[in-house]
C-alpha cells in the first residue's frame, strides 16, 4: 500500500511560547486506520488542524495523496475529509441541504445519490428533509461525519467522534470506519474511548506534550507491552503466601481464596507450568483457573505517566 498521509518534522509553536507540537513526523498508509491516543491538551487536535490548514504550522511538512497541504493547498484538501470536535451547524437548514452544501464546497457537480448513500449509511435518510434544530445531539453528531463524507475523501479524520454519543451511534460508526476502509478509505481517529481504538485501529499513536512518543501497530504493542494475569482460585482460603512460591510474582486476595499471577505477555508458558507444579507441591486444591490480558488503556496509561520525582 503506498502512503496517503505524510508528517514531516510537524511543529506549532504559539506566540506566548506554548509548543503545541514538536517534531511531529509519521506516515499513513492507504486504507490504514491510525488511532492517536493522548490526554486531553496533548496536541491531537492541533496536529489535525494543521494537516487539514485550520491551523498555520511554524515547521515541518505535510502531504495529502502526495499533494503538498501549503503549496498545492486544493488539491491536497480535496482529498480530506473532517469531523471536528464541536458541533457547528446552521440549526435552521434542512439535513439534505446541509450536507449538500458540504459537497459543493470542494467543488464536486451535484449527485444525490451519493448524499442519498452516505445519509442512509448514517440512518439520516428519514430525517433529510428536517431541520437541524429538530435534531438530537446524536443525530447532529452523524450530520457532521455526513458532511465529511459528501466529497467522497480518500482521507477522513475524526476527531473525538463518539464525545457524548449513545452506544448505537458508536456502533454504527465503527461500521461505517470499517466500511470506508474496505472501499480504501484512509482514517485518522482520536478518542478519548481506547476501546473504541482497540476494535478498530490498524496501528496506535500515543501523543503526550506534543511529542509523538509512540507509534506501532496495534497488536505488536499489545503483545510487546501487556502483562498478563492468571487468577488461581483455590478451595481453602490462605493465610500467607507458601515460601516456595515467593519467587513468583505473585499477590494473594484479601480472602485468600484466590492468587494472582503477574507476568510479562512475552514470558514462556513454561512459567506457568512451573508455578501449578509449585502450587501442587504445596498443597493447595486450585478450584479454577483464569487468564486475562492487560488492556490498551492499561497500556496507553503506562506510557503517559510520569515517574514521580
Amino acid at each position: 500500500m503506498t502512503d496517503m498521509l505524510s508528517i514531516t518534522g510537524l511543529s506549532k509553536r504559539y506566540n506566548d511560547g506554548q509548543v503545541a507540537l514538536e517534531n511531529v513526523s509519521f506516515d499513513v498508509k492507504e486504507g490504514e486506520i491510525l488511532a492517536l491516543l493522548g490526554p486531553n491538551g496533548a496536541g491531537k487536535t492541533t496536529l489535525i488542524s494543521a494537516v487539514c490548514g485550520l491551523v498555520v504550522p511554524t515547521a515541518g511538512q505535510v502531504t495529502v495523496g502526495g499533494f503538498d497541504t501549503r503549496s498545492n493547498y486544493r488539491l491536497a484538501r480535496s482529498l480530506i475529509g473532517l469531523v471536528p470536535q464541536e458541533i457547528a451547524l446552521e440549526p435552521f437548514e434542512k439535513v439534505i441541504n446541509t450536507v449538500r452544501f458540504s459537497r459543493g464546497l470542494f467543488g464536486k457537480s451535484p449527485n444525490d445519490d451519493q448524499i442519498e448513500i452516505v445519509l442512509r449509511q448514517l440512518s439520516l435518510w428519514d430525517k433529510k428533509d428536517s431541520k437541524i434544530l429538530q435534531l438530537s445531539g446524536g443525530m447532529k453528531r452523524r450530520v457532521l461525519i455526513a458532511k465529511a463524507l459528501a466529497h467522497e475523501p480518500r482521507v477522513l479524520f475524526l476527531d473525538e467522534p463518539s464525545a457524548g454519543v449513545d452506544v448505537e451511534l458508536r456502533r454504527d460508526m465503527w461500521k461505517l470506519v470499517s466500511d470506508l476502509k474496505s472501499q480504501g478509505v484512509t482514517i485518522i481517529l482520536t478518542t478519548h474511548y481506547i476501546e473504541e481504538a482497540e476494535a478498530i485501529a490498524d496501528r496506535v499513536g500515543v501523543i503526550s506534550k506534543g511529542k509523538l512518543i509512540l507509534l506501532e501497530e496495534k497488536k505488536a504493542l499489545m503483545k510487546r507491552m501487556g502483562r498478563k494475569k492468571v487468577e488461581i482460585s483455590l478451595q481453602s482460603p490462605i493465610a500467607v503466601i507458601p515460601a516456595k512460591l515467593q519467587n513468583f510474582d505473585l499477590y494473594l486476595s484479601d480472602d485468600g481464596l484466590t492468587i494472582n499471577y503477574l507476568y510479562d505477555a512475552k514470558a514462556s508458558s513454561n512459567e506457568i507450568t512451573k508455578l501449578l507444579n509449585e502450587i501442587s507441591i504445596s498443597n493447595l486444591q486450585i478450584s479454577d483457573l483464569k487468564t486475562s490480558q492487560s488492556s490498551l488503556e492499561e497500556i496507553f496509561i503506562s506510557l503517559i505517566e510520569e515517574p514521580s520525582k
